[in-house]
């Protein structure tokens, strides 16, 4: 009988852990809705301004949100099983329409307001579904 008893308390201790764990884990949904939002600012630069002041801009803005992004996410002690192949994918998703946007709007469509509005609205994307799943994943 007391074997019993370790094995429920085993078993207890090991749900309270991953309760805790889809508790705390929703740092991530914060990460990728901050990441969308910076879309918002990032790709009209990348796409209406031209030159050095474009260029500049750009940089400054990227640095910032990554660097932010960066240490939130170093912060953060819970990370799920399947988190690299997520943020892969989320990521690699993202980094192809960004490219594919920058390419087009540069190529085809400079100085489009319209392209520009839903270009940062398509590159956000990826992110707020990726960020849709994890809140839907952690709850």
């Amino acid at each position: 009988m007391h074997r019993f008893a370790d094995v429920e308390g085993a078993l207890g201790r090991a749900a309270d852990v991953e309760k805790a764990a889809r508790a705390r884990s929703g740092w991530y949904a914060r990460y990728l809705w901050a990441f969308a939002a910076g879309q918002l600012i990032l790709v009209p630069i990348a796409v209406l301004w031209h030159g050095f002041a474009s260029a500049m801009a750009f940089g400054l803005v990227n640095t910032f949100l990554v660097t932010g992004l960066s240490v939130y996410a170093a912060r953060q002690r819970v990370v799920r099983r399947g988190f690299g192949v997520k943020h892969g994918v989320v990521v690699g998703s993202w980094a192809i329409v960004f490219v594919l946007t920058v390419t087009l709007g540069n190529a085809v469509f400079a100085n489009s307001p319209a392209f520009a509005a839903v270009a940062a609205l398509g590159c956000a994307l990826p992110l707020a579904t990726g960020a849709w799943l994890e809140m839907r994943r952690s709850s």
